[in-house]
């Protein structure tokens, strides 16, 4: 198994179409290869992702760190039967606003959170 060996990809997105399907280097952050997918991603989709944040890249039940190479990930084109393409699963999540949390908020959460004992 050679670092330098190119690994093929393809993504799996929602609808079952499969996108993205080229040989990537093992070196290849996870978070470039997300900035790399959403440049491909079809803009007649429902469901299109907004920023390369908002890509959920899956692969073998785990979802891929930003941080990390596909190295470190251990995604090798070695498991696959016949020598074809590993499939990962491109998952759209889109990011959600953090709500402020207001003096009534606040109370609301203080009332929840607390707990009071009677003895008798």
């Amino acid at each position: 198994m050679g670092q330098r060996e190119e690994i093929e990809l393809k993504f799996r997105i929602y609808d079952g179409t499969d996108i993205g399907h080229h040989s990537y280097a093992p070196s290849m952050t996870v978070a470039n290869l997300k900035k790399r997918l959403l440049a491909e991603w079809p803009q007649a989709k429902t469901v299109t992702p907004k920023s390369a944040n908002e890509v959920k890249l899956i692969h073998s039940g785990r979802i891929l760190e930003n941080n990390k190479t596909l190295a470190d990930s251990r995604i090798t084109s070695a498991n696959q039967p016949g020598g074809g393409a590993v499939i990962m699963h491109a998952v759209v999540q889109p990011l959600v606003p953090k709500q402020k949390k207001t003096d009534k908020n606040q109370k609301d959460m203080q009332k929840m959170n607390s707990c009071s004992c009677t003895l008798l």
